[in-house]
């Protein structure tokens, strides 16, 4: 029971911080992102300003926003969480257009220079149009999770189909990313993520399930750096939806293979079916065993 006590605790922990600890804990994970993306070296934000700085011209079309710009440079982290702090608003209040202002900064943070040297033939563009508005591509979430924009999830660089050369991630960071959609191909290696995305520093990964985006993480943090671990633990899955009140506890078992003979038949006989978010745990732990606790399967 110890080990079950504790465990709830860790959670509970987590789900009771108080507001000014999610503000704090929110600057520091945006400070940490846009520091990663300026080298460590340097960070900038942009926020909006009552001043307009750039004026309209025959080639620019005003939207009353990127004209009001303003940039601030930080040569310390620190500082840079303390300006996020002090500056929370611009990015989560009602129409803030906190996203955007992300963006840019993470834009600049990063540079033009680097970002042209982290790109390749593949993404000649930041963003994607898609059902009215846009989507990030993933050079743009490689970039906010390990603070250079690659546009691959493999390990390093490889060669194309015409000798070109793609760039994929080259370190490991603080957060994963995994990946799974019913529709994609095994046998491409090019969309297949690497150790480096699926092997993080710390538990967490952001998951991309069939393009909708969540959530896994476990709050034991020594996880990752003892196999023995990998054993038998739990898992929590959040996916951001309204009708999702609290993380979903699965446990995961990676020496227990009975799955693999009831792969294709059920006591009925029938093909058994898995949800996607087993699917998506299966692309780390390949032959795992999932269970629910009781909780029925969504996403």
């Amino acid at each position: 029971m110890a080990p079950i006590l504790q465990r709830k605790c860790r959670l509970q922990h987590l789900c009771e911080i108080s507001k000014r600890e999610q503000k704090q804990v929110l600057a520091k994970a945006l400070a940490g992102i846009l520091w990663a993306a300026g080298a460590a070296q340097k960070a900038t934000i942009c926020l909006v300003t009552e001043d307009t700085y750039v004026a309209s011209t025959p080639d620019y079309s005003r939207d009353d926003f990127t004209e009001r710009l303003q940039l601030f440079e930080f040569l310390e982290k620190e500082a840079t969480e303390k300006f996020i702090y002090d500056h929370l608003p611009c990015f989560k209040g009602e129409g803030s257009h906190g996203v955007i202002l992300f963006l840019y900064s993470l834009l600049f943070s990063r540079t033009f220079e680097r970002l042209q040297n982290d790109l390749d033939v593949t993404t000649t563009h930041l963003l994607q149009p898609s059902a009215g508005g846009f989507l990030c591509r993933q050079a743009v979430l490689n970039m906010i999770l390990t603070g250079r924009a690659s546009p691959n999830v493999f390990n390093g660089c490889q060669k194309g189909s015409f000798q070109e050369v793609l760039r994929g991630v080259l370190a490991r960071s603080d957060v994963g990313y995994l990946q799974w959609g019913k529709d994609a191909s095994e046998g491409d290696r090019l969309s297949q993520v690497g150790s480096m995305l699926k092997t993080p520093k710390l538990p967490i990964w952001l998951c991309n399930i069939n393009g909708n985006y969540s959530i896994l993480f476990s709050t034991n943090r020594q996880l990752l750096s003892d196999w023995k671990m990998e054993r038998l633990f739990d898992l929590y899955f959040y996916s951001g939806q309204p009708s999702q009140k609290k993380p979903g506890r699965l446990t995961i078992d990676t020496h227990s293979h009975h799955w693999e003979k009831d792969q294709h038949e059920d006591k009925h006989g029938a093909e058994r079916w898995f949800s996607p978010v087993e699917m998506i745990i299966r692309t780390k732990w390949t032959e795992a065993t999932i269970n629910w606790n009781g909780t029925v399967c969504f996403f």
